[in-house]
């Protein structure tokens, strides 16, 4: 298991059943519903993302300062340049206002740093060249935001800077001609969560009559959407609005270079999702970056020569290729040293011979393997370089905030951050890492948060319509997360380790129906799975297609030990005793039936025949019940119906460490069951 508790959303039936009355499919209603959709007009609004207006430009602050300085640029004719960041979201942020301004009528050239020569942001080398080179005005997107030194030594080359920036701010802010950022505390801007490549487009926006804003957003979503899925930014507000939009424009993309990329990986023509975007799409572009060429990615993004495009697609997915044999080499190398190690509250692993521009991807892995965030540090010359990537709830940057001294610079989000230390300090801030998180979790009372699954399906729903159905959910991701979907009591009846062992493929058997399943970045061993072990399944369904033949097959989260119906009934029950709320699933499970009622009530007179008050526990009287009923009696629903016989005046009852004293009473009048308050929440609970 990589999550200690699975957490079932409640859902309600009823608005499952009304929402497939509206037309729409089983999956779907029940995905749906348990989102909190209880009718059709509520899902249809789920559902159309893309009709979300967005917010006007101007409400960013310092937004008005950054069109004035690059109006009067333009005026002036003056040279400007766009400078970004090396990952997916700095590449198309680049791209996209590098192309905008050029349209626009500015002089304008873009510059990406150096991964691995220059590192992260804005850097004091890089000001000295567009100085030479006759830039007068530096436009920042996706980075600036915490390089007050940097922007202060532009301005002694006689340079300008405009930030624009989507990251974390610190207490200080650069003294630029403007900072465009909605992270800023004082920025009145209604939604902080846009990607680099989101404020970049604001910021063509503003410089776009509102009569013409239109067409631009034609023009620029695409790269819009592809920045901020890659970027893994909320997909909530109008970055779901900016996504599905942009998807559907991406896939008809104008750009030859991206439209060649999506032919080379096998996109061409398809539907595309934020799975394909971020696993697929975004990888290839992301690669050359941490490779250190990230000018291909940029070249590739803005060429209009479809001959030199081939070329570039064929040798960003070269690049990818040769980036996932280093990251897998550096995981093993890091998975040896782990497992011989006690488990703590972070990873944190330091080397002089790994590649810089993989290890932020190992740190993401890592921090899935061990449940809890993980820090890589390349080592040069004593001073070492980090990515590290947050697990339950970390907030990465204020974490690194809190250790500021013992780091030469640092900035990011919360889930996934960069910082520089000196090699001698790295015992430190190792030791001060994980006390705050140790310190951290206590205050929250909570370890790794739950696994949060939106229903139980049968295996006769998972079918390619139904699957298929799914994709009206997108975009996908932080805030509106794939469905994920449970498969309970399945066995399984085949498992292969799978490209180059990496990965587990299985065969999953449950009610009659086999499903394959895929589990990415998973040992059968380490799971302690196993031919005939039975399992429940976490996953997200999608459909594997192959020769033509279009399949169902799981892409799965988590599997864990399949529960017994008594195991099922006592979590159940030990959760309604602690005053939680349950599932209707887990509702229906606890429910006695009439029969129940009966059966044990003839098994009590006839015990209390002997003497006015019995004594005896639980399971005897289960046993009991069974031995006289013929029927299966469960300890848990002979608690029940003995509650709702005190309740209802029926029996006296007192417990005693295990032993129950049950004493009848037999009321005048006949008592009506169902007016239970028990009975009632039950049912409320089973109906969702």
């Amino acid at each position: 298991m990589r999550y200690q508790n699975w957490e079932l959303s409640p859902s309600s039936q009823k608005a499952r059943a009304r929402l497939e009355e509206g037309g729409l499919s089983p999956l779907l209603s029940a995905v749906l519903a348990a989102r909190g959709a209880r009718t059709p007009q509520q899902a249809q609004a789920m559902l159309s993302p893309k009709n979300e207006p967005l917010h006007p430009p101007e409400l960013l602050r310092d937004m008005d300062k950054a069109v004035a300085r690059i109006a009067l640029a333009r005026r002036r004719g003056e040279r400007a340049a766009v400078y970004g960041d090396y990952d997916v979201d700095g590449i198309t942020s680049t791209c996209l206002l590098t192309d905008f301004l050029g349209r626009w009528g500015l002089d304008v050239v873009p510059y990406i740093p150096d991964r691995l020569e220059e590192g992260y942001g804005l850097n004091r080398e890089a000001a000295l060249h567009l100085a030479r080179e006759g830039v007068s005005l530096v436009i920042t997107v996706d980075c600036g935001i915490t390089a007050v030194e940097e922007v202060a030594f532009a301005g002694e080359l006689g340079m300008d800077v405009v930030v624009t920036d989507h990251h974390e701010c610190k207490q200080r802010i650069p003294q630029a001609a403007a900072v465009v950022d909605p992270c800023r505390a004082d920025c009145p801007y209604p939604f902080s969560g846009l990607a680099g490549v989101g404020v970049a487009l604001k910021l063509a926006l503003a410089l776009t009559p509102p009569e013409e804003r239109e067409a631009v957003l034609e023009s620029c979503l695409d790269l819009a959407a592809v920045g901020t899925v890659a970027d893994v930014m909320p997909m909530e507000g109008e970055n779901r609005a900016i996504v599905a939009r942009g998807l559907e424009i991406l896939e008809r993309t104008p750009r030859v270079g991206l439209r060649l990329l999506l032919r080379e990986v096998g996109l061409e023509g398809r539907p595309l999702t934020t799975s394909l975007v971020g696993y697929t799409l975004a990888p290839r572009i992301n690669a050359a970056g941490r490779m250190g060429r990230a000018a291909l990615a940029l070249e590739l993004l803005l060429t209009r020569d479809p001959v030199r495009g081939e070329v570039l697609a064929a040798e960003l997915c070269g690049l990818n290729r040769e980036r996932q044999a280093i990251e897998g080499d550096i995981f093993q190398q890091c998975v040896q040293q782990l497992d011989r190690a006690p488990q703590q509250e972070a990873v944190l692993l330091a080397g002089d011979a790994w590649h810089q521009g993989v290890v932020g991807i190992v740190a993401s892995r890592l921090s899935e393997r061990y449940s809890c965030p993980a820090f890589m540090i390349c080592l040069h010359e004593g001073l070492g370089k980090g990515s590290c990537r947050s697990w339950g709830g970390v907030n990465l940057f204020r974490l690194l905030e809190s250790c500021g001294d013992l780091l030469e610079g640092f900035g990011g989000h919360a889930l996934a951050a960069g910082f520089t230390v000196q090699e001698e300090k790295i015992p430190a801030l190792a030791q001060r890492l994980r006390q705050a998180i140790s310190r951290e979790r206590r205050m929250e009372q909570a370890a790794a948060p739950p696994l949060v699954i939106d229903a139980a399906v049968r295996p006769e729903e998972l079918t390619v319509d139904n699957v298929e159905a799914l994709d009206r959910l997108e975009p996908c991701g932080q805030g509106c997360p794939r469905p994920v979907l449970a498969l309970l009591g399945a066995q399984v009846t085949g498992l292969s380790q799978v490209g180059r062992g990496r990965h587990l493929k299985l065969r999953l058997e449950a009610r009659g129906s086999t499903l394959e399943a895929i589990f990415f970045s998973a040992d059968a061993q380490e799971l302690g799975v196993s031919l005939g072990s039975r399992v429940d399944a976490a996953f997200s369904p999608q459909i594997n297609e192959f020769r033509g033949i279009r399949t169902v097959q799981l892409q799965l989260i988590d599997l864990r030990p399949a529960l017994t119906r008594a195991q099922w009934e006592r979590a159940a029950f030990e959760k309604y005793r602690q005053g939680g709320n349950l599932s209707p699933a887990e509702a229906r499970i606890l429910l006695p039936t009439r029969t129940e009622f009966a059966d044990l009530w003839r098994y009590l007179e006839r015990q209390c025949l002997q003497a006015p008050v019995l004594e005896d526990s639980a399971p005897r009287i289960a046993r009991g019940v069974a031995r006289r009923s013929g029927r299966r009696e469960g300890q848990i629903h002979v608690q029940l119906c003995l509650e709702v016989f005190q309740e209802r005046g029926l029996i006296s009852l007192k417990s005693r460490a295990d032993q129950l004293q049950i004493q009848l009473h037999r009321p005048e009048h006949k008592i009506d069951l169902e007016a239970s308050e028990i009975l009632r929440r039950l049912r409320r609970w089973a109906e969702g």
